[in-house]
C-alpha cells in the first residue's frame, strides 16, 4: 500500500461560551478552535483521517502551511503501515511542528486499523481498561461563575474538575478554588492548572499553599515550560503532587523532567508529542521512572479526541483522570456519529481504525468560517 495524496482542510470550530463570553485561560482567549483536518489517501482506496490542533501561538493556518509545503510532499509514495519509519521521515523533513506531524501520523493509524480490521487501541497493545474517567476544565471567570459551572459538570457525572488559575489576580484565583471546592463538596477531586501563568517559583509556592487549604488533587504547570529548576523547587515546597504539562512535549522532554525531579505526574498530548507513537513512548519513559501519566487536550474535535481515547485505553501507566473530552468544549462536532462520552467517562469508538466518520456538511461550514476569518485578517 502506498500514500498517493495528503490533503488538509483549515477549519474554525466554535467553542462553547461558559460565562457568556470568550473562554479565557492563562494562555489567552479562545473563541474558536483553529485546526486543520487531514485526509491521507492510498492506492488501496483506504483514506485515513487526522487532526492538526494547537492552543499555542503557532496554530491554524501556520501549522497547515507546515503540513502542506514541508511534510506532505515527503510522505508521497510511502507505505502507511510503516508508521515508525514514516514518523522518522516526518522528523527529517521538518524540525518542530509536532502538531502538524501528529495530524498525518494520526491518519496513518486510522489507515492501518482499517486495513487490518481492528481499532487503533488494538495496535497500541490492546485494552487495559474499558473506559477513561474524565476531568473537566473550568476557564477564567468570576469565582461564583466558575463554581456554578463546576457544580454543573459534577451533576453531569464528572468526578474531577480542573480550575484554571494563573490569572493576573492571585486573590481571584484563590477565591475561585475556594468557591469551587465549596460548590462540589469534599468527594470531588479539584485540581488547578496554571498554564505557565505564574512568574517564578516563589510566587507560585505562596499561592499554591493558600489553595492547598481547599484539598487540591494536584497542581499543573505553574511555570514556563523551560523552567525545570523552578518546577523542581515548587515540587519540593508543596504538599500536592506537581504535574508537568507544557514542559513535556517530546520523549526527550520527558527524560529531562524525570532527571530534574521537576514533576510527580506527566500530562501527555497526542498532538504535542507528534502523534500516538511518541505519546506512547512518553508513557513508557514515565512508567519506567515511576511517574504516572494522564492525557491532555488542546481541546480537539472528534478525530483528535478519538485518537486520545484509543491511547488511554491501551496505556498501562494511565493515572489521574484525563482530559480526553475535547468535543465537550465545542458548540458542535464534525463527526457523523458522535463519540460516546457520558457520565464523566469516555468510551471506545466503534469500528476499525479510529472509528470515526466526518460530517462533510459541518466540515464545509467550518472551512468557510476559516476562509472568512483569513480574508478578514488580510484586509
Amino acid at each position: 500500500m502506498k500514500i498517493t495524496r495528503i490533503r488538509s482542510v483549515a477549519v474554525h470550530g466554535p467553542r462553547t461560551r461558559a460565562f457568556g463570553g470568550v473562554d479565557r485561560t492563562a494562555l489567552g482567549p479562545h473563541a474558536v478552535s483553529e485546526h486543520s483536518i487531514v485526509f491521507v489517501e492510498t492506492d488501496a482506496g483506504i483514506t485515513g483521517f487526522g487532526e492538526v490542533c494547537s492552543v499555542f501561538k503557532r496554530r491554524g493556518r501556520m501549522l497547515q502551511v507546515d503540513l502542506d509545503l514541508a511534510l506532505a510532499p515527503a510522505m508521497l509514495g510511502e507505505d502507511p503501515m510503516r508508521i515508525a519509519h514514516v514518523v522518522r521521515k516526518l522528523d527529517a523533513a521538518l524540525d518542530g511542528s509536532e502538531e502538524a506531524k501528529a495530524g498525518i501520523e494520526m491518519a496513518l493509524w486510522d489507515i492501518k486499523g482499517k486495513a487490518l480490521g481492528v481499532p487503533v487501541y488494538e495496535l497500541l497493545g490492546g485494552l487495559v481498561r474499558e473506559r477513561i474517567p474524565l476531568s473537566y476544565s473550568i476557564p477564567f471567570g468570576e469565582p461564583e461563575e466558575m463554581a456554578e459551572l463546576a457544580a454543573k459538570r459534577v451533576a453531569a457525572g464528572h468526578r474531577t474538575v480542573k480550575v484554571k488559575v494563573g490569572s493576573d489576580s492571585a486573590t481571584r484565583d484563590i477565591e475561585a478554588v475556594r468557591r469551587v471546592r465549596a460548590a462540589v463538596g469534599p468527594e470531588i477531586r479539584v485540581r488547578v492548572d496554571g498554564n505557565m501563568g505564574w512568574p517564578n517559583a516563589k510566587h507560585a509556592i505562596a499561592v499554591i499553599r493558600e489553595m492547598e487549604r481547599h484539598d487540591l488533587e494536584l497542581v499543573e504547570q505553574p511555570l514556563p515550560a523551560h523552567d525545570l529548576d523552578g518546577m523542581a523547587e515548587i515540587r519540593r515546597a508543596i504538599a500536592a503532587p506537581l504535574m508537568a504539562d507544557e514542559s513535556i512535549r517530546t520523549p526527550l522532554d520527558a527524560m529531562r523532567v524525570v532527571k530534574a525531579g521537576a514533576a510527580d505526574i506527566a500530562n501527555v498530548y497526542v498532538t504535542e508529542a507528534g502523534g500516538l507513537l511518541n505519546a506512547s513512548r512518553i508513557f513508557a519513559i514515565c512508567e519506567a521512572a515511576g511517574m504516572p501519566c494522564m492525557i491532555g487536550s488542546m481541546p480537539e474535535f472528534g478525530i483528535g479526541t478519538a485518537a486520545q481515547i484509543h491511547l488511554g485505553l491501551a496505556m498501562t501507566n494511565l493515572g489521574p483522570d484525563s482530559d480526553t473530552c475535547g468535543v465537550l468544549y465545542h458548540a458542535e462536532d464534525l463527526l457523523a456519529r458522535k463519540l460516546r462520552i457520558e457520565n464523566g467517562f469516555a468510551y471506545p469508538p466503534e469500528g476499525p481504525g479510529l472509528g470515526v466518520e466526518i460530517d462533510m456538511a459541518v466540515l464545509d461550514r467550518w472551512h468557510a468560517a476559516a476562509c472568512t476569518a483569513e480574508a478578514a485578517r488580510a484586509g
